[in-house]
């Protein structure tokens, strides 16, 4: 079944995203769902992506578990059977993407880490021959390696694109242990995944993390390591100095470049085709990185 809207969900709205809505569980405890609506350059589109909510939450369970000896996170379940005020209920609508997490103070942050240069990145390069007051060597191509994972925050806008900004920034902002905790957390994460996902032929170009506090301790939330929120490219053809096969929306972004569209709402309709590619290439990267089938979902 597609999922659009969660308003079945008769509890208190913490918070509506472009595509997981979150509700209030009591006091301490939030309902995540991913729902199959799908954004591009900060718009949210009317065409859903079949599946699309049940690959996000099950990329993201997968990842907890795989980094939860380098850092905590928020999850509690993902057996709706589990939940509590009647949630139960919901089984068909929630069960397989939905998460019961623990409530936590977020960093008003998003920590992006850079492994390849792609994105926003390259455009800072480009530019500047940096990225995040980072410099990096002459001569880097679209899509190069980087010579070493690069931690670059970004402040979290709540409308309009974030905005990238200095690790001296960051530290005016929260504070020089709270940054530095940030960046190692955020790189250990990365090069933990990027070695893994290495081992099943795919490069983890980039990624972005947000953090938060449980019981006075950082932990990793929101989703980690889904192709909403990271590159993934295809290692046996990868080749610096273009656009790389992905598994993630870096196909849907592409295709959106090539058409008549200022990137501001409405968004354009999406054709059939690319609705289904794009489901396949997340189909894909669930398959890849957690070695199940996506029928077991």
């Amino acid at each position: 079944m597609l999922l659009k809207d969660t308003d079945f969900i008769k509890l208190p709205l913490f918070a509506k995203g472009k595509v997981r809505d979150v509700y209030q569980v009591g006091e301490d405890m939030l309902l995540m769902i991913a729902t199959d609506r799908i954004s591009a350059f900060d718009v949210v589109f009317d065409d859903l992506v079949p599946d699309k909510g049940k690959i996000l939450n099950s990329i993201s369970e997968f990842w907890f578990s795989y980094t939860k000896d380098i850092i905590r996170n928020h999850l509690v379940t993902t057996d709706v059977s589990e939940y509590p005020m009647g949630l139960n209920k919901y089984k068909n609508e929630l069960q397989g993407r939905s998460m019961l997490v623990r409530k936590v103070r977020m960093e008003e942050v998003e920590c992006i880490v850079r492994g390849y240069l792609e994105g926003s990145g390259l455009k800072d390069y480009k530019a500047a021959g940096s990225i995040c007051g980072i410099k990096l060597p002459k001569g880097l191509k679209q899509a190069g390696k980087l010579p070493e994972p690069i931690f670059t925050p970004s402040t979290k806008a709540q409308e309009g694109h974030d905005v990238n900004i200095s690790f001296e920034e960051l530290v005016n902002l929260i504070g020089s242990d709270r940054a530095s905790l940030l960046r190692e957390k955020s790189l250990a994460l990365y090069n933990a995944a990027s070695k893994y996902a290495e081992s099943k032929g795919i490069i983890l170009a980039d990624t972005k993390f947000e953090f938060g506090y449980m019981d006075g301790e950082l932990v990793v939330a929101d989703e980690i390591f889904t192709p909403d929120s990271s590159r993934f490219w295809q290692m046996d053809d990868y080749e610096p100095g273009r656009a790389q096969k992905s598994f993630d929306k870096q196909f849907l972004r592409e295709y959106l470049e090539s058409i008549d569209w200022d990137k501001k709402p409405p968004a354009p309709r999406l054709p059939k085709e690319i609705i289904e590619k794009t489901r396949a290439k997340y189909i894909e990267a669930y398959e890849r990185i957690t070695g199940k089938s996506f029928e077991s979902v």
